[in-house]
Formats: C-alpha cells, sequence, structure tokens
C-alpha cells in the first residue's frame, strides 16, 4: 500500500520561497521552525507554511517538487494564492 506524500511551500524570514516534500507536513514545519531542516532554512526562521499538496506517493511528491522548484518565485506565490481562494 502506498503512503501519502506532500510537496510544501515555506516562506522564510528574509522572503525566500522553500520548497520540500514530506509524510507528514506539520511535523516537517516543526522541524524547520526549530532549525533542525532543511540547511537552506536553519538561518531563515521563522518560516512560515503557504501552501502544501498531497500526492499519492513518494514518488509523485519529488517528481511535483521538482517542478515546483523550477517555478519562479512569482508562481510559486500564485499557486500558494490559489490554494487560499479555493
Amino acid at each position: 500500500m502506498r503512503r501519502s506524500a506532500f510537496i510544501y511551500l515555506l516562506r522564510c524570514n528574509d522572503g525566500t520561497i522553500y520548497t520540500g516534500w514530506t509524510f507528514d507536513v506539520k511535523q516537517r514545519v516543526q522541524t524547520h521552525q526549530t532549525g533542525r531542516g532543511a540547511r537552506y532554512t536553519r538561518t531563515r526562521c521563522p518560516v512560515e507554511l503557504i501552501y502544501s499538496e498531497r500526492l499519492p506517493s513518494r514518488r509523485a511528491a519529488m517528481r511535483r517538487e521538482i517542478e515546483i522548484k523550477k517555478m519562479p518565485k512569482k508562481k510559486k506565490l500564485a499557486l500558494a494564492q490559489s490554494k487560499r481562494d479555493a
């Protein structure tokens, strides 16, 4: 049985957007907040979760993460806004 995975976007305190994937969004965001997350976010705390998306598998989440990482910042922010407007 496949386990659902998530991609997520964080707004860092310097205004940059971090994209990652996880099986547990709440726990992963907490890890970032405490400075134990990705090297990129360690010096950019606090972070704010601005978007998450459930995917059917780890593989699908990793593919979507790559797709989103290739997007310009403006498009990532539009993606996050579309979720809020829905």
